[in-house]
């Protein structure tokens, strides 16, 4: 079983070195984006990004600062370093070495520009969301700069679990950057819904923190299996067999 989450857009780069790593995959394609990205100026950068002129200077400062190699020096693990709502939910100050391990094994991050990272991957202060629409030699927008290169990162992770199951809980912008029919796995969507006057709907801060605390859940008990899942019962959801089905599975509270 294998879950995918979003990235954040907060980075947080300032706590202590943890001594174990590894490297993005596809740092390649990472430096192909970063080179176009260099040649944006602030003005271009906001308009492209969609933020303000303070954000843009500090990204474009991050463009050129962006160098390989990786280390402890310039670079920090992704899963410690992303501290968004999904991360919140997410108990890492709390994890030792085994968590991390199983976390590695079981849990990817979708990125604009690194591509499907570990959450040991070392990676440096960026700011891309996968809908940016940045044209590249590869087409009109980063879904079609990454192409399939995702889902086949996904395979080969999906290789190695017992349970071939990809569990969806990354938001619907990054995970269009999946093609659901060139993975070989059944793909499960979580949905997390509260009830308000009577009708279960989906609320944004809650359910990314909720996407977080059932990460946490399935790494801190090392589960495997999807059955598994449907026991999650964290700061009051409930899963709710009448509203879900085969491919989606709803958690409510309220």
């Amino acid at each position: 079983m294998l879950m995918v989450i979003s990235p954040a857009k907060t980075l947080d780069f300032s706590g202590a070195a943890y001594p174990h790593f590894t490297l993005p995959t596809q740092l390649e394609d990472s430096q192909e984006l970063v080179e176009q990205l260099r040649e944006l100026d602030v003005a271009q950068l906001s308009k492209l990004m969609k933020i303000s002129d303070k954000l843009s200077i500090l990204n474009q400062q991050r463009y050129q600062d962006f160098h390989p190699p990786f280390d402890l020096d310039n670079a920090r693990q992704a899963l410690l370093v992303f501290k968004g709502d999904v991360y919140k939910g997410i108990d890492i100050e709390h994890y030792g070495d085994e968590d991390l391990a199983f976390a590695q094994e079981h849990l990817r991050i979708l990125s604009g520009l690194y591509g499907l990272l570990r959450p040991l991957d070392l990676i440096q202060p960026y700011r891309l969301e996968m809908g940016t629409k940045l044209g590249t030699a590869r087409g009109k927008n980063l879904y079609e700069f990454w192409g399939q290169q995702l889902s086949d990162r996904l395979n080969l992770a999906l290789e190695t679990q017992t349970h071939p199951y990809l569990i969806n809980l990354a938001s619907n912008e990054y995970f269009k950057a999946i093609d659901p029919q060139h993975l070989n796995a059944k793909v499960i969507h979580i949905a997390f819904k509260e009830n308000k006057a009577g009708v279960y709907k989906v609320i944004g801060i809650h359910a990314k923190r909720a996407r977080g605390l059932m990460v946490n859940f399935v790494i801190k008990n090392r589960l495997q299996t999807i059955e598994s899942l449907q026991q999650f019962t964290e700061e009051g959801y409930q899963f709710a067999p009448d509203l879900s089905h085969a491919n989606e599975w709803v958690f409510c509270r309220g």
